[in-house]
């Protein structure tokens, strides 16, 4: 995966560069190089509830920073709490989700008797989110 890294990173701002959004989903684990790439560059990402979301484990940091992490460090409620994920989303309201985000982003109108599925479900954007 490390010679992919530059490759990912390339087909992400080709993304960008033709305004479309680029949507993470973190699920669990989500770690080592993955969330030193691709995984954390989203116009929003989003985590499945209790994902474990990191580059190094647990004890590799406290041994190198010699303090304690704090309670839930790594885990998506922790992470979404300081600002590194948008939201949590469980797996099961993942479609709809992502078809309200995708409709916000791009403009587009919704499909015919899924916005009632879809409506009751928080979307909040990040400010970083660039809609086409």
């Amino acid at each position: 995966s490390l010679m992919q890294m530059p490759r990912t990173t390339v087909a992400i701002q080709m993304l960008r560069e033709v305004q479309q959004p680029y949507i993470v989903v973190l699920t669990n684990p989500t770690t080592g190089g993955v969330t030193a790439s691709y995984a954390m560059l989203g116009d929003v990402q989003i985590a499945e509830p209790g994902a474990l979301i990191g580059f190094a484990g647990a004890r590799v940091i406290e041994q190198t920073i010699r303090e304690k992490l704090p309670e839930g460090f790594q885990r998506a409620e922790y992470l979404k709490e300081h600002g590194m994920v948008d939201m949590v989303v469980h797996r099961h309201d993942l479609r709809a989700t992502l078809a309200r985000i995708c409709r916000l982003l791009t403009k587009a109108p919704p499909a015919e008797g899924f916005e009632s599925r879809s409506a009751s479900l928080p979307v909040d954007l990040p400010a970083t989110a660039s809609p086409a």
